[in-house]
């Protein structure tokens, strides 16, 4: 046995009217949330921000790659700001900001590593000049060659020194009595050729 429904007239209008509203207010509702999303400029004037001091912690150099993405999403936050799209603007103008913070922290822990080599090759540069000085500190003296023998092969005789003079109390002062030469107490002096006893 097969059943047939038809519907009332009165409660299909009713169905299709209330759908319809429906229908209606969701399209209102998408249509007022599109509009009433502000222009994302405090996302963009942050993100290129960020591109900018990527771009000064020398980002160009150390990190491109990561640059690159940050810049090219910035460029397509524009483009969704002048087509009013600002949801899409909005988005791209975070990742935009993430990507340049990722671009500068890497430019300087890049340059902070450059930095660390730089100083760890003047250290080593310095360790090898102490070594160096060192080394011809703790260098015996240089030998002199042994003096030749003279003819007669007795060792030469050593250069004389300078003595110094004696003091002035051991002088005698010059006499005023004439001209020429000046006469000394008579003085015995000692034999070398003595010991001590008499001969």
């Amino acid at each position: 046995m097969v059943h047939i429904f038809s519907p009332l007239n009165g409660r299909s209008r009713r169905f299709r009217t209330a759908v319809s509203t429906l229908a209606l207010a969701t399209v209102m509702a998408t249509l007022a949330g599109c509009a009433s999303v502000p222009p994302p400029d405090g996302s963009m004037n942050l993100a290129q921000s960020q591109l900018q001091a990527a771009r000064d912690a020398g980002a160009a150099d150390y990190a491109p790659v990561d640059l690159g993405f940050a810049q090219s999403k910035f460029q397509q936050a524009q483009s969704a700001m002048a087509s009013r799209k600002y949801d899409v603007a909005g988005q791209l103008a975070d990742e935009a900001r993430a990507d340049a913070e990722l671009a500068r922290a890497k430019a300087r822990l890049a340059a902070a590593r450059a930095q660390i080599q730089q100083k760890s090759d003047d250290n080593e540069h310095l360790r090898q000049q102490i070594e160096q000085a060192h080394a011809h500190d703790n260098d015996p003296p240089p030998v002199a060659a042994p003096a030749p023998a003279s003819s007669n092969g007795l060792p030469p005789a050593q250069p004389m020194e300078d003595l110094p003079a004696p003091p002035s109390s051991q002088l005698s002062s010059p006499q005023d009595q004439g001209q020429g030469t000046q006469t000394l107490p008579d003085q015995t002096l000692p034999d070398p050729n003595h010991q001590g006893g008499q001969l």
